[in-house]
């Protein structure tokens, strides 16, 4: 459904928000290969969403790293996929088309129409402590890599 940018920094802000602290930041290397992604890139996408965006912040020097702060994991889901370029995902036609509209709906317009609705509220409503929370106890599952 997203691209794999998108893919790969949901995953990243999950597993941040699941396990660092601004006292316990996470390295690079740790979360790449706990997402199982590549170093470079996952460092591209982090970039994209640290402290200039409010999602993930970052720290220099020996005990740096990456956390997440407890004010910007209330964040939606939305925020992020908007931060990575996947707003247009939600706002679209689902076919593509550029005339696409209630006037002048496509074939899967009408039907699209819900489950656009039911997903904007989705991605508005779950936030990263959410997300976090729920793979902390269990109720959910991303495969990551064991350290």
């Amino acid at each position: 459904m997203f691209s794999k940018s998108t893919e790969i920094g949901l995953r990243a802000v999950i597993y941040i928000a699941q396990k660092a602290s601004e006292e316990k930041k996470l390295g690079l290397g740790e979360v790449s290969k706990a997402i199982d992604a590549p170093r470079s890139f996952t460092a591209k996408i982090l970039q994209q969403l640290t402290v200039d965006n409010g999602i993930v912040s970052s720290a220099r020097g020996p005990n740096g790293g990456f956390f997440i702060s407890e004010k910007a994991k209330k964040s939606s889901v939305r925020k992020i996929l908007d931060l990575l370029g996947e707003n247009e995902l939600l706002e679209k036609c689902v076919l593509g088309l550029k005339q696409c509209s209630e006037e002048k709906p496509c074939p899967m317009h009408s039907g699209y129409r819900s489950i656009k609705k039911d997903l904007i509220k989705l991605f508005e409503t779950k936030t990263i402590q959410d997300l976090a929370t729920e793979l902390s106890s269990g109720e959910t599952y991303i495969n990551l890599r064991k350290k």
